[in-house]
C-alpha cells in the first residue's frame, strides 16, 4: 500500500534532515514517528483506565499479596 503524505518544502526538510540524523529513509523515520505515536496514544489511553480505576476503587497490594493472589510467591523470592 502506498500513502501519500503533503508537506511544504520546510517540513520536507526537516523530516530529510532528521531521518538522515538517525540513519533512515524518510520513509523509514515517517513509518517510525507514525507508530511512535500510536504507541503514545495507546498507553495514554491505559493509563487513564487504569486511574480511572484506581480512583474509583483505590485499593493497593505489595508484592508479596500479588504473589500471593497469583500463586508465584516463590518464584518471585527466588
Amino acid at each position: 500500500m502506498v500513502l501519500t503524505l503533503r508537506v511544504n518544502d520546510k517540513e520536507r526538510e526537516l523530516i530529510e534532515k532528521t531521518a538522515k540524523v538517525y540513519g533512515m529513509s524518510m520513509s523509514e523515520f515517517m513509518r517510525h514517528a507514525i507508530f511512535e505515536k500510536l504507541e503514545d496514544e495507546f498507553d495514554l489511553k491505559a493509563y487513564e483506565e487504569a486511574k480511572a480505576e484506581y480512583d474509583a476503587n483505590p485499593k493497593v497490594y505489595s508484592l508479596d499479596e500479588v504473589s500471593k493472589m497469583l500463586g508465584i510467591e516463590d518464584d518471585i523470592k527466588g
